[in-house]
């Protein structure tokens, strides 16, 4: 199994950069990445300084699968996250958004968090379910040079929980070889990422890649062995809900044979949506695949 170490971080995903690794598809990789924080929280008193680069969520990658052309698909499976130093860090920052209501005087809120035996130790008094997803990752676009901190069409900084071991993701190629990257493992995260931070750690991912020719989608898709879904991000977020069930409701049509309109009618009833980050208005519209059937 080839490995890819974290030596190399980008901040972009930039068609431009040197294809790090180059695989075939089908195979199965080991990928290292650093925190969302830069390996700044490391020990009680640390604190995040986003003053100067590295701003946010670094990457490792870019890797590149061989026969991967403009208009196809790689289908990311995710088969394991684990943290590489045992544990994870989080910090509040500042409430953002929520100031209107919470008041400003938010403080930074820094702590270290042990994983170990299947849980995060949060507090003295409070665990949390090792949960591990990824936050960012996604493919290098084909015009203009996104960094990891929005989402869009290629992926991005998507902070899904459904990003996890088990699932797989379904993302664009818009260049030769679709210069995958990915990054900003969590721990575990709810549905929001309320202040903008996971338990952030440095991890271990391991992924096998698949290529499919020809099936490019139009945003990213997430495969379970329960649900198909689709990917929209923006505001007002009332817009990505509406963006991410027609985007699905067209899967349905095209691949599941799918009358639109009914389609459209049986999601009022059993969709469902999963929120990334609440700032960047990023949703995932799902159905149960018995229903497809």
């Amino acid at each position: 199994m080839q490995r890819l170490d974290c030596d190399i971080l980008y901040y972009e995903f930039n068609r431009q950069h040197p294809v790090r690794l180059t695989i075939d598809s089908g195979e199965t990789i080991r990928v290292t990445s650093e925190d969302a924080l830069s390996g700044q929280i490391r020990q009680p008193g640390d604190r995040r300084d986003k003053s100067k680069m590295p701003y946010s969520n670094p990457m490792t990658g870019p890797i590149a699968v061989v026969g991967a052309e403009p208009g196809d698909a790689l289908a990311v499976t995710i088969l394991g996250i684990e943290p590489s130093i045992a544990q994870c860090a989080t910090y509040t920052g500042g409430a953002r958004q929520l100031s209107e209501w919470l008041g400003e005087g938010c403080p930074h809120g820094a702590h270290v968090c042990r994983i170990a035996d299947g849980v995060v130790h949060w507090s003295e008094e409070i665990e949390i379910p090792y949960r591990p997803m990824l936050g960012c990752i996604g493919t290098a676009p084909d015009w203009g040079c996104p960094t990891t901190g929005p989402a869009g069409a290629h992926g991005g900084n998507m902070d899904l929980i459904e990003v996890c071991p088990g699932n797989t993701l379904v993302l664009p190629v818009f260049v030769s070889g679709g210069h995958l990257y990915l990054g900003d493992a969590h721990a575990a995260q709810g549905h929001g990422e309320l202040s903008a931070n996971g338990l952030e750690m440095p991890a271990h991912t391991t992924i096998r890649v698949e290529l499919r020719k020809g099936k490019r989608p139009p945003g990213p898709r997430i495969e379970t062995p329960t649900h198909i879904g689709t990917v929209a991000s923006g505001g007002p977020m009332e817009r990505s809900i509406a963006h991410a069930y027609s985007l699905l409701i067209l899967w349905m049509e095209a691949e599941f044979g799918w009358d639109r309109w009914l389609a459209y009618d049986l999601l009022t009833h059993v969709g469902e949506i999963s929120v990334g980050y609440h700032g960047i208005g990023t949703v995932l519209a799902k159905v149960k695949r018995e229903y497809l059937e």
